[in-house]
């Protein structure tokens, strides 16, 4: 499909954090807030706000975890398979967005709280790719593919979702389970193959 030539890649571990609605949003944190920028991500869309939730999953509860903005039109929470362990919960894996049937969690703000009926989600792994990289490389959008990563932990991670946008950066997003089996802390690097 590539021919001979590797594309390299920047790989990122996406650690457990939410996406909030307006109406959640303010639910939690006021009338009228808004969010604060602590952080730019790669993806020149999104960014780690200064706030924090906490979560009720089950007998779980995870403590400040990061927002991440902006609003949505749903609430979100994304988790890794090693944090639903011994909650009595177990979300379904699925992409970004897709919500619809997964499992719910209690979310908790300064001034209020959430028990949301459904949101909570194991992010699929996904390749953001813009548009033009897409052409280039002739990565078709909603398709899969499959990166490898080598080093002290080689593997292959296989059923990559791909998403493109104009203003995507080509990037492969895991969770903190995956980046763990392949040895990357945050940051690191693979080929599409």
């Amino acid at each position: 499909m590539f021919g001979k030539k590797k594309i390299k890649v920047l790989v990122e571990v996406s650690a457990r954090h939410c996406h909030l609605s307006k109406e959640d949003l303010e639910r939690l944190f006021g009338i009228g807030y808004t969010l604060g920028v602590a952080k730019q991500l790669s993806q020149p869309s999104d960014f780690a706000c200064k706030e924090t939730v906490d979560i009720i999953l089950g007998y779980k509860k995870f403590e400040k975890v990061r927002v991440v903005g902006p609003t949505r039109e749903q609430t979100q929470i994304e988790i890794s398979l090693t944090d639903a362990f011994g909650s009595g919960v177990m979300p379904p894996v699925r992409l970004s967005g897709n919500l619809q049937e997964s499992s719910g969690a209690v979310l908790v703000g300064p001034i209020g709280q959430i028990d949301l009926k459904e949101g909570l989600i194991i992010a699929q792994r996904h390749l953001h790719c813009s548009t033009e990289e897409a052409k280039k490389y002739k990565i078709k959008s909603g398709g899969i593919v499959s990166v490898k990563i080598e080093g002290a932990r080689p593997v292959i991670f296989e059923n990559v979702a791909v998403r493109t946008r104009d203003d995507y950066k080509l990037c492969l997003h895991l969770d903190t389970d995956e980046g763990n089996s392949a040895g990357i802390n945050k940051i690191g690097e693979g080929f599409i193959i």
